[in-house]
């Protein structure tokens, strides 16, 4: 199974290189970024022991389509995909914080809330609501960007008093980020589906606000079938998503949460298959396209060689 779980590249101009849990991140002359967008899945903060074939073309190609479909809204960071699994883009200073938008009640907004909080990052929650309810407006829940660790929850009144973003430029985040979900909410119901929640990052080059990143990929967003939602809802039916969430529920369903002693289960030849066709799915139900697989059979050549020759004519 050809998969890309790793990459070492040493490109011209690179200065460093980040590797997270799926995106490994070169910086070119603090100048470009290139992200390559590997084939490693994480689940509960853990990055599983194989890769999934396609499945960082699938990621890299949802979030080039959906930064093109957003540029009259926001300039993004988005320069040239010069492979099916990078994304060439301007450098820009990461924000310290990511703007997660709720247009329902679910994941870990429904955790909370089910705990008895009625408040999520200082944005008051209405009693007696249920969970995948819809909110009469989406609410803006924003979290820390930990260099290390868990993000954590944060209000709008502390990101500011922290320093960590200007008022006027907090505002601004706000007024993106409500306007990029409801191009993504217009964009899924167009698929048949319900844009549930997001991430949104966003960076800043020569006083410029950029948005960064991926975005609207089932990595980072949740998405529910619109076909059945109300009846589910109405039944306390969990809703079909679509999302990474079949793998959290397969590894739950083999003894696996993230915790300590718990080991991966087997990742065999047969489930790598039916992850990778899952993501292909996913492909295809956000954006309408046809999948077009492409060639694997030395990925690590074929991206080396795709960047240095866009790097070449820059």
């Amino acid at each position: 199974m050809n998969a890309l779980t790793r990459t070492d590249f040493n490109f011209k101009g690179q200065k460093s290189v980040y590797h997270g849990k799926v995106r490994d991140v070169y910086n070119i002359n603090d100048e470009y970024l290139v992200m390559v967008v590997s084939d490693r899945i994480s689940a509960f903060d853990v990055v599983l022991p194989k890769g999934i074939p396609y499945k960082g073309q699938v990621l890299n190609q949802i979030a080039e389509k959906f930064l093109d479909a957003t540029t009259d809204i926001v300039p993004n960071w988005k320069i040239a995909s010069p492979d099916p699994m990078v994304t060439v883009g301007h450098f820009a200073e990461p924000y310290k914080v990511e703007m997660v938008i709720r247009g329902y009640l679910t994941g870990h907004a429904w955790r909370e809330y089910r705990a008895g909080k009625r408040s999520l990052c200082g944005v008051p929650l209405p009693e007696g609501m249920v969970e995948n309810q819809k909110f009469d407006h989406p609410i803006i829940t924003p979290t820390t960007k930990a260099d290390q660790g868990h993000d954590e929850d944060i209000s709008r009144e502390e990101i500011i008093r922290q320093g960590l973003v200007s008022e006027q430029e907090y505002i601004q985040l706000e007024q993106y980020t409500q306007q990029l979900f409801s191009r993504g909410t217009e964009i899924a119901a167009s698929m048949g589906l319900i844009l549930v929640d997001t991430k949104y990052e966003f960076g800043k080059k020569n006083g410029q606000i950029y948005l960064i990143d991926e975005i609207h990929t089932p990595d980072s967003s949740r998405y529910f079938y619109m076909n059945g939602y109300e009846q589910r809802l109405k039944n306390g039916e969990d809703q079909k998503q679509l999302s990474k969430e079949f793998v959290r529920q397969w590894l739950i369903a083999n003894g696996f949460q993230g915790k300590e002693g718990q080991t991966v289960p087997e990742m065999t030849p047969e489930f790598i298959t039916e992850v990778s066709e899952r993501y292909i799915e996913l492909f295809e139900n956000i954006t309408g396209d046809p999948f077009v697989k492409a060639n694997i059979n030395d990925l690590t050549r074929r991206i080396e060689t795709n960047v240095n020759q866009f790097l070449a004519q820059q």
